[in-house]
Formats: structure tokens, C-alpha cells, sequence
């Protein structure tokens, strides 16, 4: 079986990756392709790179699938505790006050590149118990990863991944199992998740608030802005985007603001 990543191939593969998906891979990256790629040809059972590439560029179901197995899935429950902090404290005082001028009562969030959906319950234990009346929220939660969205849909989590929660939420908003802990119901209706290539628009429209955290620095400058405008035309009027903190806007010609408040920075659209 011949498994060398050769370089003509590495440019067909990193083509095809990013005008799909926007991730690129470089030089420095290439061994986590290599890697994932002599995998793929284990599972398929094939006797070449040749012979898989034919495969993923004739089959739209087997493409999703490869995607999925080079995305990077790492995340936690209450990762960056800033980002939360700055949520609580400035950013969902100020959306109030916006929607005091317009009698909406309703918070629309969107966790883009949720991976397996611990961002967005993080969001969801937060607003239930922070959120006052008669306030309610919704949470569109998405990723490229088909494997991790099952995962969040299901919302069962092993005794090591749930490490972070507070006690009281762990009480209040899992069920214990012998295994794990499994989220709520009531929790879990507050969260739509859905399949979603950042490459192109979600289509939402008034959201008040993005998270998109740590997913920037998998893209290159023009799948960035290309992202970046996407998320500009799905925010309301007044709305709050918040990425990765060792992520930035700066250099990008974009219409956001940034915006420093006493927990964390994070970007405004006015």
C-alpha cells in the first residue's frame, strides 16, 4: 500500500480542503494530513492515495466525511471563562437595552464551530440562570463536523469531559448516569444544531451575539474576511462577535469595532 503524501498530491488534497472549506494547510500542518489521510486508507480498505482521492471528488457523503476527520475538535465546558464573564456582565445588559427599543424579548446566539457542543451549552446553563424574565434565547449551533453535532445532539458527556461545570449547573441542568451525565431536555430544546460550512452563508439574520472561537486561525486571510463578512450580514443592527483569544480582526478590512471591556475584548457591530 503506498501511503506517502506526495507533493503533487499534497497540493490536491489542500486544494479541494480549501475551496470546500476555507482550512488550509501548509508545510508546517502537512503531517496532520498525512496522518489522517494513511488513516482513511486503512478504514477504506484501499491500496493508494490515488485511488482515495477519485473516492472523496465522486462522492459528495464520503467528502463530508473526510472534512470531518481532519477538523480539529478540541473544546470544553466554560473554555475561556472571560468570554462568559464579559457575556454576563456587558454584553447581555447592552442587547437588552437594544431590545427595550423594540419590544423583541428574544436573544438569538449562533455558536459557529460548536465541535461537539459544549460552547453552546456552556451558553445555554449561562442564560437560563443569568437571563432575567421576560427575556427568553435561542442557540443556533453549528460545525462542519457531522461526528461532533451527533454528539452535541445527543448531549451525553463522560465523567471527564464535564470537568469546569460548576456543581450547581451540573445539578441543575445534567442527569448523573453510571457513565456520565446527560443533559436535560429543557436544556437541550434551547439548542438548534445544525450542519454548517462556514464558507458560505448561514442564512440566519438579527442575531445579537456570535461566538466563533478558535476557528479563524485554521483559515487564511481571505476565507477569514470571506467568514467575517458572513457573520456582519447575519448580526443585528447592535450585536457582539466573539472569537478565539489569540485570534484578531486587526489588519482585516472589516466594518466591525473592537471593543475592550473589563473581562475581556470581544468585537461590536453598531
Amino acid at each position: 500500500m503506498t501511503e506517502i503524501l506526495t507533493d503533487a498530491l499534497f497540493t490536491d488534497f489542500r486544494k479541494i480542503i480549501y475551496d470546500a472549506s476555507g482550512i488550509t494547510f501548509s508545510e508546517t500542518n502537512r503531517s496532520i494530513l498525512d496522518s489522517r489521510l494513511k488513516e482513511k486508507l486503512r478504514e477504506k480498505n484501499l491500496d493508494d492515495l490515488h485511488q482515495y482521492y477519485k473516492l472523496i471528488t465522486s462522492n459528495e457523503e464520503e467528502f463530508k466525511l473526510f472534512l470531518d476527520s481532519i477538523t480539529t475538535n478540541l473544546t470544553r465546558f466554560f473554555r475561556n471563562q472571560p468570554h462568559f464573564d464579559a457575556l454576563i456582565n456587558y454584553v447581555i445588559p447592552h442587547v437588552i437595552e437594544e431590545k427595550k427599543k423594540t419590544g423583541d424579548h428574544k436573544i438569538r446566539i449562533w455558536s459557529a464551530g460548536c465541535s461537539t457542543g459544549e460552547e453552546p451549552y456552556t451558553l445555554a446553563m449561562l442564560l437560563k440562570d443569568k437571563l432575567p424574565a421576560p427575556y427568553t434565547f435561542e442557540i443556533t449551533a453549528s460545525d462542519i463536523s457531522l461526528k461532533s453535532l451527533m454528539v452535541g445532539q445527543q448531549g451525553f458527556y463522560p465523567n471527564s469531559r464535564v470537568t469546569g461545570i460548576p456543581q450547581n449547573y451540573l445539578a441543575a441542568y445534567f442527569t448523573k448516569t453510571d457513565t456520565g451525565y446527560q443533559v436535560k431536555p429543557d436544556l437541550m430544546k434551547t439548542i438548534k444544531f445544525d450542519y454548517h460550512n462556514l464558507r458560505y452563508d448561514m442564512g440566519a439574520r438579527n442575531l445579537d451575539i456570535v461566538f466563533c472561537r478558535n476557528v479563524l486561525i485554521y483559515f487564511d486571510e481571505a476565507a477569514q474576511k470571506t467568514t467575517i463578512d458572513h457573520f456582519w450580514n447575519s448580526m443585528a443592527k447592535h450585536a457582539y462577535l466573539f472569537i478565539g483569544h489569540s485570534e484578531s480582526l486587526f489588519g482585516m478590512n472589516t466594518k466591525f469595532e473592537f471593543l475592550k471591556t473589563e473581562w475581556a475584548c470581544l468585537y461590536e457591530k453598531k
